[in-house]
């Protein structure tokens, strides 16, 4: 496809445009690490004194409910990605994360509603939960339809590195921030300027999605075909674009419908698919690794170690992702990745045998966020992006909105595990890390019997797969 070859600056341009929205996926979801603190001080401590509940309880909803909002976006993003479009829907992923950065910064200003600032405050985390909810689906959807079959793992693979590095630059962020005042100034006026951070890459985000094209899928599907076959000509090369466009047409237009015969298969793949993701306990890593180390005996400054040592294990290796998922596949990375998880999450399990083994429990976790970034992290978001049909690619959706349930639920039930009385007594505290590492099998067989490989096809020969699920 040597034309094709001259085109890949702008499939590049259109690849980076669109992984902007993983980049503010990542930053609005790790904002709110840096304001906790504020948060407890300025919301739960009142509205605790008010009602009797909890600050702890408090503070947790406070700063997981933009997952109600993940849940929310994912859910309604595959309908978006017909009805508006993936561009139009990504529009409205950035106009949520703009006005839901000022609404965080000053729930006093920008409240609707006349309520106390904490019910504002929520109703825009929430509203930035939906957009990261949009932007989760839509951002690997449409570099997935944009991109050449040849070299479209490593694209939609951006979208995920773009993630981490929206999560990495938060932190910078908020870091840079803090240093501005003393604690009293951060607990007044500098988590407002962390939430009102998100506001810049939004503004970015925004200008560029109105110099880039809708999706030649979704321009077949609204019958604007000329404009489609320009676009594939730039994407695909003159030479491809005609076979390409009749691929996409009667793939579209086709009487038998493959949600009559395959579409419930190809479903089924993807919640399991979604799931596996976050029960083989990534979240759970993620968010409570200071708990680990605390369990384990250790006495090092955690924070600054997840921040650098996790941060920086979690980017080397989306990039190694990045570079061999078009070479080696999506099965042989999964099942590679799956398995080294399961590995590092049953050694971790052990470590709570003995004291002082937190030097060890770091490694482990290490090890799992390696085996997680070049395979489960980026690889099951390439997979998801390409296996559904033509005519029924919106019900990527259902499988977004899985991943949000299932991060809600093992964030929320990994405490009541990990505290459990009965449970510590006879694991040590290693019985959900060895639930993990069970779920991290299970999802490795799965891969291996029951998902497709997609390596090198178009979304069109993958739509051809579900009529002959023998050949996985």
């Amino acid at each position: 496809m040597k034309k094709g070859n001259d085109n890949m600056p702008y499939i590049y341009r259109l690849t980076l445009v669109a992984a902007l929205g993983g980049f503010l996926f990542g930053y609005d979801t790790a904002v709110v690490s840096g304001a906790v603190n504020a948060i407890e001080d300025y919301f739960s401590v009142p509205m605790s004194v008010r009602t009797g509940i909890p600050v702890e309880a408090v503070t947790g909803f406070v700063v997981s409910c933009a997952l109600i909002g993940c849940i929310i976006g994912g859910s309604v993003a595959g309908f978006l990605s017909i009805w508006l479009g993936r561009k139009k829907g990504l529009l409205l992923a950035g106009l949520l994360f703009f006005f839901s950065g000022f609404g965080a910064a000053f729930p006093e200003k920008m409240n609707l509603f006349g309520t106390e600032p904490i019910y504002s405050f929520v109703f825009y985390r929430i509203f930035g939960g939906i957009g990261i909810g949009l932007a989760s689906m839509l951002s690997p959807m449409y570099i997935a339809e944009i991109a050449p079959a040849s070299i479209r793992g490593r694209l939609v693979s951006w979208n995920q590195f773009a993630i981490v590095l929206g999560i990495l630059v938060v932190y910078f962020v908020n870091w840079f921030i803090a240093r501005q005042g003393d604690v009293q100034w951060n607990m007044t006026t500098g988590w407002r300027l962390m939430f009102l951070s998100s506001v810049i890459p939004s503004v970015v985000f925004l200008i560029l999605l109105f110099f880039i094209p809708e999706t030649p899928r979704f321009l077949v599907l609204k019958n604007n075909r000329k404009k489609a076959l320009n676009l594939l000509r730039k994407t695909v090369g003159e030479q491809e674009a005609e076979s390409s466009m009749k691929e996409i047409t009667e793939t579209l237009t086709a009487k038998s419908a493959p949600w009559l015969s395959f579409g419930g298969l190809v479903i089924m793949i993807s919640i399991l698919l979604a799931a596996f993701q976050q029960l083989t306990g990534i979240n759970v890593v993620l968010y409570y690794a200071p708990k680990i180390f605390q369990n384990t005996g250790t006495k090092l400054d955690i924070s600054l170690l997840q921040t650098i040592l996790v941060g920086t294990v979690n980017l080397v290796f989306t990039i190694i992702a990045i570079t061999t998922v078009d070479r080696l596949g999506r099965k042989p990375l999964l099942i590679i990745g799956g398995s080294l998880m399961g590995l590092a999450m049953a050694a971790i399990g052990f470590t709570f045998y003995s004291e002082n083994m937190g030097l060890l429990a770091l490694i482990f976790i290490l090890v799992f966020i390696a085996g997680f970034a070049m395979s489960w992290g980026p690889v099951m978001w390439v997979v998801l992006s390409e296996i559904f049909p033509n005519s029924i690619r919106g019900a990527m959706s259902i499988a977004t909105a899985t991943v949000w349930i299932t991060d809600l639920i093992i964030s929320w039930s990994f405490p009541v595990l990990d505290e459990n009385g009965w449970l510590t007594g006879r694991f040590h505290h290693g019985f959900a890390y060895w639930l993990y590492a069970i779920i991290c099998l299970a999802a490795v067989i799965f891969v291996w019997r029951m998902v497709p490989e997609t390596k090198g096809k178009s979304l069109e020969q993958i739509d051809k797969l579900w009529k002959k699920p023998s050949s996985f």
